[in-house]
């Protein structure tokens, strides 16, 4: 299962310099070439890799250790995505006026501190799943200022015109630490334990951190004359979203997506260990090999949108992802070939998600204003990340009232209905999406 708002890159729409305030060689220097960037990025990598060793690893534990029942599953995925719901839009506020990479910086470090204290617990034999959802909590908050503050830190790092070519880079990274990372969880997992695999994500945190450290930018914080009363700004982000037609269509197919995603995605450790008896290694590459298609449509997106438009890319892709979600529950049905399904179910979601995930990013990064990308992307998350934590208590509930299956077929049921927002209306007689005003560029 992929999240419809996956690890966004950042926005943008006035050109970048590079941290030393020298204007970069020409448009068309790669990326590949930038010394920056790829610090940055390489850091990133490590991060993508690990904390996709813990996506596992953890449920793992949860399920094969502690014995964990859906409930209990419920408000563990819960606790991690809380923080969205609860900091998300305050944290947007506070972001805008701080230097976006000593706030990521500072979330590596709490993330680190809080993941090393399980493996700690359980060689104790004092681990139980109140750890979990305590280190899930602090975990989540950390990652809320840390994915807001990224999705908003690429203008100081690139040119204008290399913010697509940035977030496409990005997103295929993502996609190959999603590859690697399951099938390198998975086999953690049987060497060293649940609990010692989570000890290598802390490692590439830690990675993260160091590279961070090495970056530079050419950030400058708002004066002090440049803030007002927090609540107004939150206001702010809140109208900038609300206000543009077509970015609401897009946030509500993402909110119900992600909603009814996550009550799928919830109850998928006990569908896969418990309802189909497989091993945390089949889990892993499961996973692994579905993130190939998430890398394809990293690779794709360019051909996509050339071929059908940018406009038609996004209803294109949100009626593919949701339709292929049906066949999750139907895997329990037929067993012999619940494998293959399941594989084939997690490729062509990666792919479509990734087609409209770069696609309506780099839409939104586009036209929105520098002082107020992170209010908005903190906008943007709360409505799209705020509705995953009920989404991951409804799983527990009705997994306790109905039963593993029947919920995933009602996740499914609702993705299907969550294109509804881009499918019908005026994408498909657009080509392009439109771009910023010229007076957004300004950035003040």
């Amino acid at each position: 299962m992929s999240r419809s708002e996956g690890g966004d890159a950042a926005p943008g729409v006035v050109d970048g310099t590079g941290s030393d305030g020298a204007q970069r060689d020409g448009a068309s220097r790669s990326l590949w070439r930038d010394g920056n960037f790829l610090t940055m990025w390489s850091g990133q990598a490590l991060a993508q890799l690990g904390s996709q060793v813990t996506e596992l690893a953890i449920p793992v534990l949860a399920v094969l250790l502690l014995q964990a029942s859906e409930l209990e599953l419920g408000f563990l995925n819960a606790a991690g995505v809380a923080a969205f719901l609860v900091v998300g839009l305050p944290a947007g506020a506070w972001i805008d006026r701080m230097r976006k990479r000593h706030v990521m910086i500072w979330a590596d470090a709490v993330r680190a501190l809080a993941l090393a204290a399980l493996p700690l617990l359980w060689w104790l034999g004092a681990l139980e799943m109140w750890h979990l959802y305590a280190v899930a909590l602090v975990v989540g908050v950390a990652t809320v200022f840390f994915d807001v503050s990224y999705q908003s830190i690429i203008p100081s790092l690139v040119r204008s015109e290399q913010i697509a070519e940035a977030n496409g880079k990005l997103e295929a990274t993502r996609e190959l630490a999603n590859i690697a990372g399951p099938a390198a969880g998975g086999w953690l997992v049987a060497a060293l334990s649940a609990p010692f695999a989570i000890l290598a994500t802390v490692g590439t945190y830690v990675a993260s951190f160091v590279a961070l450290l090495l970056t530079r930018d050419d950030e400058e914080p708002r004066t002090a004359d440049d803030r007002g009363p927090i609540l107004r700004e939150i206001g702010e982000g809140l109208r900038w979203v609300f206000g543009n037609p077509l970015l609401l269509r897009i946030v509500g197919t993402t909110a119900s997506s992600n909603l009814f995603a996550t009550v799928s995605f919830t109850l998928l450790p006990l569908f896969l260990l418990r309802e189909l008896g497989l091993s945390p290694e089949a889990m892993g590459i499961i996973f692994s090999l579905g993130a190939i298609g998430g890398l394809a449509g990293a690779i794709a997106t360019p051909h996509v949108v050339r071929r059908i438009g940018e406009a038609r890319a996004i209803p294109a892709s949100a009626i593919a992802f949701s339709a292929i979600a049906c066949l999750l529950p139907l895997a329990a049905t037929v067993p012999p070939i619940a494998f293959g399904l399941l594989v084939v179910q997690g490729f062509v979601s990666s792919f479509t998600v990734l087609v409209y995930n770069i696609t309506q990013v780099t839409f939104r990064q586009r036209i929105t204003p520098r002082r107020l990308l992170g209010r908005m992307n903190a906008s943007v998350r709360f409505c799209v990340w705020g509705v995953m934590p009920i989404g991951a208590l409804l799983a527990g509930a009705l997994g306790t009232w109905l039963g593993v299956v029947p919920t995933m077929w009602i996740g499914a049921a609702g993705q299907l209905l969550a294109a509804a927002f881009v499918v019908i209306g005026p994408f498909w007689r657009m080509r392009q999406l439109p771009d910023a005003e010229p007076a957004s560029g300004a950035g003040s």
